[in-house]
């Protein structure tokens, strides 16, 4: 029997994939490659200890108003090492942020819309027991 292991890649369209990528690189620091793309690899980052990491999978209902303002029917939900710093610089840049944010035993949330219309979750994961 065969068993999926976890997500490869969320992968979608965009009006214009180089300027997304540009707006994705200045505003949330991503390593755009050559490809158009970015390689997130656990264990690497130059910040923090390595930390036990998961991603989630999760439909939402059809009518689910989460997502909004974006009309798109999707989200991306980026990890995040300083919520309230990144969300004070995407203000300052002029990006649309959502005034609330939301602290759980699941983490620290904020939203943020990108130039396609896209909405952005951004997540500070809860502190766990680092991994040595």
């Amino acid at each position: 029997m065969k068993h999926v292991t976890g997500i490869g890649g969320i992968f979608f369209k965009a009006v214009d994939p180089e300027k997304l990528g540009a707006w994705y690189r200045k505003h949330l620091g991503l390593e755009v490659e050559e490809y158009g793309g970015v390689t997130f690899r656990e264990g690497e980052s130059p910040v923090g200890p390595k930390r036990q990491a998961y991603t989630v999978w999760s439909p939402f209902a059809a009518d689910s108003d989460y997502f909004a303002p974006s009309q798109k029917p999707f989200m991306i939900n980026f990890r995040v090492t300083d919520l309230d710093a990144l969300l004070a610089q995407l203000r300052r840049d002029g990006v649309t942020v959502d005034e609330r944010t939301e602290k759980s035993e699941f983490g620290y949330f904020g939203w943020a819309m990108d130039p396609e219309g896209n909405r952005i979750e951004l997540w500070k994961p809860p502190e766990v027991q680092t991994i040595s």
